[in-house]
């Protein structure tokens, strides 16, 4: 009989859970793991959809609920939150014991989550190292959790280069592609009419999806242009616009009332959504022409529909990006001319097949193949890793 191995996973938020569902559904299934499911953070909070509900639709199950004290945007409130989960986190993974963990990105959560770990000698399999984004704290998160990991699943060639240039082992990086892709290819999608009954609005002759995050560094000019850029979208005819609420980033409220404020006096043309889940999220993408803002959604997934996406700002400058994506910069560019373009009959043409840098074939089997033949006797202590010349 297989001894299965013991896995813990934490998944905040449901951008994080969309990317890592199929992948706990494959490994709640196997014979070869005991998986461990811990939700926290934006999972919890009713403001953003109370979306743990999501995974216990999915019959994924949960191991524990660990909430976190967020009462604020401040950056105190966040480096607070993140002292508390460090507590809670270690407290729940000492009774767990796992063989190993499973660390997705870079959020606040997943660092507590790998600084616990680190201490309780546990080992860490991190998914999406190496990649970079210029206006986010994230950065340093992604970068800090790549050094305290011992098994690296990295999107692209690029990335995985950019982890062993950090000092770690090219035995142990593993270039296995984005997982939300592979979540595209076997998921069934909903229908136009499905969509609007859920949504209770209908889609319009043009439709757009809209999601702007904070940008947690830097002097960022994001809320003072917001308006102006949401000026520009109101001037479109026959065209709908649906918006998904912010990230628990600091500097959110502002951009969350806003949005609000313009969608209450668009009611028409314009909807606010909490949360949609992967399968609705995608199913819309099916139906909309653009997709603006600054989520890694919109670089990473977008491109596999062949539609444009006009990133704002820097939040994901740094990142891999296909032909489809069109950048928005804050301090030199004039958005009219960008929204202009991307709804254009030859930029349309131009992406039409173009090549998205995070597909690779069987991500999910890639990466299950791994985690059943690794072996951490040795424990977590590693080597800097140097390249001889």
């Amino acid at each position: 009989m297989i001894k299965k191995k013991k896995v813990c996973v934490i998944t905040g938020s449901r951008a994080d859970y969309g990317i890592l569902s199929i992948l706990l559904k494959e490994l709640q299934i196997s014979n070869h793991f005991d998986l461990k499911v811990i939700v926290t953070c934006m999972h919890l909070i009713p403001k953003y959809g109370n979306t743990y509900k999501e995974i216990i639709k999915d019959k994924i199950n949960i191991y524990k609920k660990v909430k976190l004290p967020i009462y604020g945007d401040k950056v105190s409130d966040i480096s607070r939150a993140t002292g508390y989960a460090i507590d809670k986190f270690t407290i729940e993974l000492n009774k767990i014991n796992p063989d190993f963990v499973i660390i997705l990105g870079d959020r606040f959560e997943a660092l507590s989550f790998a600084i616990s770990s680190l201490f309780l000698k546990i080992p860490i399999v991190h998914i999406h190292g190496g990649e970079s984004t210029y206006a986010l704290i994230d950065d340093s998160i992604r970068h800090s959790i790549t050094k305290m990991a011992n098994i690296h699943f990295v999107s692209n060639k690029f990335y995985g280069k950019r982890v062993i240039s950090m000092g770690e082992d090219p035995k142990n990086v593993f270039v296995t592609g984005s997982l939300a892709l592979d979540n595209m290819k076997k998921m069934k999608y909903f229908s136009k009419k499905y969509i609007e009954n859920k949504l209770d609005f209908e889609f319009g002759d043009k439709n757009i999806i809209f999601t702007l995050h904070p940008e947690t560094l830097g002097n960022s000019s994001l809320q003072k242009k917001l308006k102006s850029i949401l000026e520009n979208l109101k001037k479109l005819k026959n065209t709908k616009i649906i918006f998904t609420v912010p990230n628990v980033d600091m500097g959110n409220k502002h951009i969350y009332k806003i949005i609000k404020d313009f969608t209450k006096k668009n009611k028409i043309n314009s909807i606010l959504v909490k949360s949609m889940g992967q399968e609705l999220y995608f199913s819309v993408l099916k139906f909309v022409n653009l997709v603006i803002g600054n989520s890694s959604s919109g670089i990473i997934e977008v491109p596999s529909f062949n539609i444009p996406t006009i990133n704002i700002g820097n939040r994901q400058r740094g990142r891999l990006k296909s032909k489809s994506v069109i950048d928005y910069d804050l301090t030199k560019d004039n958005f009219e001319r960008k929204l202009k373009k991307a709804l254009s009959k030859s930029f349309i043409k131009k992406i039409y097949k173009s090549k998205n840098p995070y597909y690779k074939k069987n991500s999910t089997k890639l990466m299950i193949s791994v985690m059943k033949k690794i072996n951490f006797n040795n424990g977590t202590q590693k080597k800097f890793y140097e390249k001889k010349n």
